[in-house]
């Protein structure tokens, strides 16, 4: 049987990684791999590394070949562990305001988000809600007003507010010069 040719573009989403697992996870050498599934060993490494795509055809063969569904190399990789630099940013809304997720993205008990609040950054020009049934805000620096009800809380560094979420609620930078760097701790998530 023909060897399939080779592509020189990667379309799609990586899943090198995946194939790279579960072939170790096998106990196959990439040579084995090949010869089970009469490709070539460049080929599979090139695909081990993102670096050419492959028919559906084949995809389902190497799968077959290392036993998993083709459809686990395109699901989220479920892990409890959110590397510093490889936070997910996301837009929860706000203004002057950037956001990232320290949990990961399939928990749904726990929500924990740092936001990075510029000089003047707020959460809009509204109060709001949302169903949860508690949000601890930890500043980790700068300063960070929370009006709630008719009470106005001041946070500097350091310092922790535990809300109910659901009751309207607005929040701001009051800095003119400095950011805010705040943790946001919701449980369940607001997602």
């Amino acid at each position: 049987m023909a060897k399939p040719a080779e592509s020189d573009q990667q379309h799609g989403p990586p899943i090198g990684s995946k194939l790279r697992a579960a072939r170790r996870h096998r106990g196959l050498t990439i040579s084995q791999l090949a010869a089970e599934t009469n490709l070539s060993s460049g080929f599979i490494s090139l695909l081990e590394r993102d670096e050419t795509s492959a028919s559906v055809g084949t995809l389902f063969r190497i799968c077959g070949a290392l036993g998993i569904r083709i459809g686990s190399l395109f699901e989220e990789n479920r892990t409890n562990l959110v590397r510093g630099q490889e936070r997910p940013s996301a837009n929860f809304g706000g203004y002057g305001v950037e956001d990232e997720l320290l949990t990961p993205g399939w928990e749904r008990s726990l929500q924990v988000i740092e936001s990075r609040i510029e000089p003047g950054g707020r959460s809009g020009d509204e109060p709001h809600g949302f169903e949860a049934d508690a949000e601890l805000i930890y500043v980790l620096r700068g300063r960070l007003n929370l009006a709630m009800q008719e009470e106005v809380h001041r946070l500097r560094t350091g310092d922790a507010l535990l809300i109910v979420p659901r009751e309207p609620h607005a929040w701001w930078n009051p800095s003119a010069s400095r950011s805010a760097t705040v943790l946001w701790i919701i449980t369940p998530t607001s997602l």
